[in-house]
């Protein structure tokens, strides 16, 4: 039976998904170092100071270290965020369904956790979490499924006692490694994307999410 239900952050709590590309693209600008869209494709699902590494061994550049360009990166994204950012739809009413109704909530993100808590609590959604979770706690980001099981271990639930919602190809292979139940969110560009029918269920927005799915 179902007590536990974990969430990814970007594009599935907040609207932060595109700026992440902005953010990058705006330093790597700054510190001439050639990376574009296109480019992103090589990184997907990697975390953000593994990207860099990446982009330093492909396409190095003079001046700051990887690790001071992700700190860049991640200082632009947090601004940005909360300027620009918003908390999608159905995810207050969720998140107030399953408080009401005594689940375990949890937040498994593979953005660092100092993003998430100040992102986390400019958005007013911390009240909602028993535990919010970094993959930076863990060795490996998604979609191994480390994060996930880890959030689970501090909430003292089972893999199959858990819900993972979530936005991406790479958070669905997690949950579905860690033998979670696994309910995706994709964005309107990715919803059709063949991939998402390891899924349990795939929903358009959190407005349909409803307790008989659990």
């Amino acid at each position: 039976m179902i007590n536990t239900v974990l969430f990814d952050m970007d594009g599935l709590l907040l609207d932060t998904e595109p700026l992440w590309g902005e953010s990058m693209l705006r330093v790597s600008e700054k510190h001439k170092i050639p990376i574009t869209r296109k480019k992103f494709k090589e990184t997907t699902g990697l975390r953000i100071y593994e990207v860099t590494d990446h982009w330093a061994i492909h396409y190095p550049w003079d001046g700051k270290s990887s690790k001071e360009v992700a700190d860049e990166i991640l200082d632009d994204i947090i601004a940005s965020s909360k300027e620009s950012g918003r908390v999608l739809d159905g995810v207050e009413e969720t998140l107030k369904l399953l408080k009401a109704h005594k689940y375990k909530i949890g937040l498994a993100s593979s953005s660092p956790k100092h993003m998430i808590d100040q992102l986390v609590d400019h958005f007013g959604l911390t009240k909602y979490f028993d535990e919010i979770t970094s993959a930076d706690a863990v060795e490996l980001g998604k979609p191994h499924p480390a994060v996930f099981l880890h959030c689970a271990a501090v909430l003292g639930s089972k893999p199959n006692e858990c819900l993972v919602l979530e936005d991406s190809v790479n958070g669905m292979i997690a949950g579905k490694a860690a033998r979670m139940k696994v309910i995706v969110i994709p964005d309107e560009l990715h919803f059709d994307d063949p991939r998402f029918s390891l899924a349990d269920a795939k929903l358009k927005s959190l407005e349909d999410f409803s307790l008989e799915m659990m």
